[in-house]
């Protein structure tokens, strides 16, 4: 994978903290989210794909599903998970876009679930102060720990230092533009 420009990460996810605001106010947990799920729409804004694995949770839910790097440890530990696994997707995705790859790679699935309940990973250097502070805070192992999951919900996400240069409302409206427009077909 491609690393991306922070700028661009941060449009991006922005997108995906919306899409899962959208859902998660809905009572409904994505529980997919890998870059393969993602597809550009004409005027580059991202739209989410395969809602299969999406499901109406009104508490918790004990499924073992999802893609092996993207797993929140409550998944693979079986305790029963909530909508703070998306947000443990979202870092993921953050990681992967800045860094061009996932933080728990391996080509043994059985270590990545290892790497991921220990929740070791490096950051890399270039990574800046608040994208490493934000990824903490969402790739936290413990769920009640997790931002998206405290109090102030998907708010403590949006309210973040790394997102400050996001106006919420002109994104949904779509009225900024967008990095990368893909070409017509």
């Amino acid at each position: 994978m491609t690393q991306l420009p922070e700028d661009q990460v941060q449009f991006y996810a922005s997108q995906i903290v919306l899409a899962f605001e959208y859902l998660h106010n809905l009572n409904i947990i994505y529980r997919n989210l890998k870059v393969e799920e993602i597809l550009f729409e004409a005027d580059g804004y991202l739209k989410l794909t395969d809602f299969g694995l999406a499901k109406v949770v009104q508490e918790r839910t004990y499924t073992l599903c999802g893609t092996p790097e993207y797993l929140a440890p409550e998944i693979i530990t079986g305790i029963g998970y909530n909508k703070s696994v998306d947000y443990w997707t979202l870092g993921i995705l953050i990681y992967e876009l800045t860094a061009g790859a996932t933080p728990f790679h391996d080509e043994d699935p059985t270590r990545i679930f290892k790497k991921i309940l220990q929740g070791s990973f490096n950051i890399p250097g270039y990574f800046a102060s608040d994208i490493r502070d934000l990824l903490s805070k969402l790739l936290q192992t413990r769920p009640l720990r997790r931002y998206g999951n405290l109090q102030n919900g998907v708010d403590d996400i949006k309210n973040h230092p790394w997102f400050s240069s996001i106006n919420w409302e002109s994104l949904l409206k779509k009225r900024i533009k967008a990095p990368y427009i893909p070409e017509p077909d």
